[in-house]
């Protein structure tokens, strides 16, 4: 007697996902087991798991002829996610009753072989995906549900292992499988991590300027300097003094970490912006995202709504830095393989730091042994292309005597946090009909028809314009910045000295002179 039944899962594409059917079908025959419609590796070894986890369960398993099809066939799926929708299907095809309910939930799990159910990744945008095809129930496991709660009118029900599967669907015989014993060692009070903040570093009020005006306008930065003169210090300080992230950018940079896996347990949204330091030796996969068939996030995608950070951003390969240049300007990476295309949102902040030459002391210690060729060509492996799509570029000096002495204590993040949030809320103001809420993100043909320049600033951006020192869309990147200026001075219109200020903070050239 042959029988068919089917139930719910997704396929994960990046941060979005396809609802699958799960289809078993039980007849005579010679006893075997095929899943077909297009599995990776991983799925088709879900066949031992599943088989497994079902005896561990003490449920019982005709030997008979048993073919699972993953509908629709024609779309590739790939992970373990899909063992618990497998399991249950194949276990609904030995009653002789229909399940309630199981055709329309969705199942989503990864089985061990003593019929545990695991956790697998990317359980955030999986739920809102089957949330977005009309489903209203999920089984998860157990370790998943608080973050499968993140996504709301959905109901989430959760399972430990394959028992407790049988038992929600009132099969049964089954019994739960026993768990082995884990010996740890005593618990110890981890040291309180130290909370970063600005005025930890002291003088650069040239470059905290820059890294205020980054962070009120979503700009991005270069910090160019010896080592030592507190570049990273600077950098790492700016998520402290960035926005917590909108229900949005939170639920998207949320999505991204539970698809790559470093999202841990959660019972709440990220809502402080990201902070993704890759190493200078990091592949190309590793900073935009690769992998076999779906692609996975990379480093810029990880970085989505906050801080990417590039030390020593020379080391870099060429070409890794010059993959950035296409999501700087969009803010999404499109990731192209042979049976899968992926898209995942990258629009980040990007902070690089660099030495000035490969020794690092070419900027006034008198000590640098580089030739002039090296010192060329070291700086030349940051393209033009890419350097034109910087806003701020500051050249970041040792401190003085004086300011290391200092007992003034500097500034602390807690105070520049609010007047960068004052200028967002005013360019939030400013933007509030159209599709952007920073200033980085304004395009740069507004300015030609907007009334925010006089004509007294407009003759001034063609005199540098004529100058030649920027391209057309470096001035589009000094207005932004000019902009910002005069949102955290208060001012409804960009003056002279918002412009003489962003050239300042546009180039190290003539940066006395300007200021």
């Amino acid at each position: 007697m042959s029988r068919s039944v089917s139930t719910l899962t997704v396929a994960p594409t990046g941060i979005t996902g396809e609802l699958v059917r799960v289809e078993a079908h039980r007849a005579g025959g010679l006893p075997s087991f095929q899943v077909v419609g297009l599995p990776d590796m991983a799925l088709r070894e879900s066949k031992q798991r599943v088989r497994a986890a079902i005896a561990s369960a003490g449920l019982a398993w005709a030997e008979q002829r048993y073919t699972v099809n993953l509908s629709p066939a024609d779309v590739p799926k790939s992970g373990s996610g899909y063992d618990l929708a497998i399991a249950v299907a194949i276990l609904a095809t030995q009653q002789d009753r229909p399940l309630d309910m199981m055709d329309a939930r969705v199942h989503i799990g990864e089985l061990g072989l003593d019929g545990s159910v695991r956790p697998v990744r990317g359980i955030l945008p999986m739920i809102a995906a089957a949330r977005d095809h009309g489903i209203r129930e999920v089984v998860v496991p157990r370790a998943c549900v608080a973050e499968a709660k993140l996504v709301g009118g959905v109901a989430v029900i959760g399972v430990d292992d394959v028992a407790d599967l049988a038992g929600l669907y009132d099969i049964p015989d089954a019994v739960h499988a026993p768990r082995a014993q884990v010996l740890t060692s005593p618990a110890r009070n981890a040291p309180e991590p130290r909370r970063l903040d600005l005025a930890d570093v002291q003088g650069q009020v040239h470059a905290k300027l820059g890294l205020e005006v980054a962070a009120a306008g979503g700009h991005h930065v270069f910090f160019l300097g010896e080592p030592g003169t507190g570049k990273t210090m600077l950098a790492e300080r700016l998520p402290t003094i960035l926005p917590d992230l909108d229900d949005d950018d939170a639920i998207a940079a949320t999505s991204i970490h539970s698809v790559a896996g470093t999202l841990g347990s959660v019972d709440a949204l990220m809502r402080r912006p990201p902070w993704v330091a890759p190493h200078h030796s990091a592949t190309m996969a590793a900073i935009v995202g690769g992998g076999s068939g779906i692609a996975s996030p990379g480093a810029i995608s990880m970085a989505h709504a906050g801080v990417l950070f590039l030390d020593e951003a020379p080391e870099f390969a060429p070409s890794v830095l010059d993959a950035l240049r296409q999501p700087l300007e969009t803010g999404t990476i499109h990731l192209h393989r042979a049976h899968a295309q992926t898209s995942y949102p990258a629009r980040f902040q990007l902070v690089m730091a660099a030495n000035p030459c490969p020794c690092g002391a070419a900027t006034g210690s008198g000590r640098c042994v580089c030739t002039p060729y090296r010192k060329l060509r070291y700086l030349q492996r940051l393209s033009g292309p890419l350097m034109d799509r910087i806003d701020i570029t500051c050249l970041v000096d040792r401190p003085g005597a004086a300011e290391l002495t200092a007992t003034t204590r500097p500034e602390s993040s807690a105070i520049v946090a609010d007047r960068v949030a004052a200028a967002r809320d005013r360019a939030r103001h400013r933007w509030r009909d159209h599709a952007w809420s920073t200033n980085a993100r304004c395009p740069g043909d507004y300015f030609r028809s907007c009334d925010l320049l006089a004509a007294g600033e407009r003759r001034l951006i063609h005199a540098i314009l004529a100058e030649g020192r920027l391209s057309l869309r470096g001035i589009h990147r000094l207005l932004r910045v000019a902009l910002t200026l005069a949102d955290l001075a208060g001012s409804a219109r960009i003056e002279a000295a918002h412009l003489s200020s962003a050239y300042t903070l546009r180039t190290t050239e003539n940066r006395d002179e300007c200021a």
